[in-house]
């Protein structure tokens, strides 16, 4: 089976990756079970080029197919704030219940119709002969009062999607992958991978 690597180090996202990526014809490692430890810096200023500089610095090493993703939140209230710097909103290593209070904290008083935020998610796929290909998708919704629901992990707690009454958090795994900018996103990647393989 050919090997596919997945630039993340993060064991949730890897899970939802390997669970919609099911069945395809390939052996999806993380960069860790790739034996690939690197420091990429992420300096572009969307969330393809983002996903680019993964794939392409880790293709470079191991020369096989690689994915990478950018995601993000933007809150339009906020000038599509954090965005590509989600990760980074409020400094790397603050933990996700401060950042989220943070960004409620800012929508103070401000009422539902302009709550609007979406979840971007770009794949960029490097494969062994240096071809590339980025697919993007989104997750429309508003940004909650309070954190609820364990289920996600992220930005999910303060997501909240009107058409299912709760925020991303509390959708079950399966619900989430099936509506999700980063489930919508694999899916077009994948249908591009399986077109390739046909």
């Amino acid at each position: 089976m050919k090997r596919l690597i997945f630039a993340t180090g993060n064991q949730d996202k890897l899970r939802e990756i390997r669970a919609i990526m099911e069945g395809l014809d390939y052996e999806i490692l993380s960069m860790k079970e790739a034996g690939i430890d690197i420091e990429i810096e992420e300096n572009g200023t969307t969330f393809q080029e983002n996903a680019l500089i993964k794939a392409r610095a880790i293709n470079q090493i191991c020369h096989e197919l690689v994915l990478a993703d950018d995601s993000g939140l933007e809150v339009d209230y906020m000038d599509k704030q954090p965005g590509v710097f989600s990760h980074r909103f409020g400094g790397e290593d603050t933990p996700y219940s401060i950042k989220n209070q943070m960004i409620i904290d800012r929508l103070a008083g401000v009422p539902d119709e302009k709550r609007t935020a979406r979840f971007v998610c770009a794949i960029a796929a490097v494969f062994p002969d240096g071809t590339e290909l980025v697919k993007e998708a989104t997750m429309e919704g508003i940004i909650g009062y309070q954190e609820a629901g364990a289920n996600g992990f992220g930005y999910d707690p303060i997501f909240y999607l009107p058409e299912y009454g709760c925020t991303s958090a509390e959708l079950s795994p399966e619900d989430k992958n099936a509506i999700s900018h980063r489930g919508k996103a694999l899916r077009l990647m994948r249908e591009e991978l399986e077109k390739q393989n046909s």
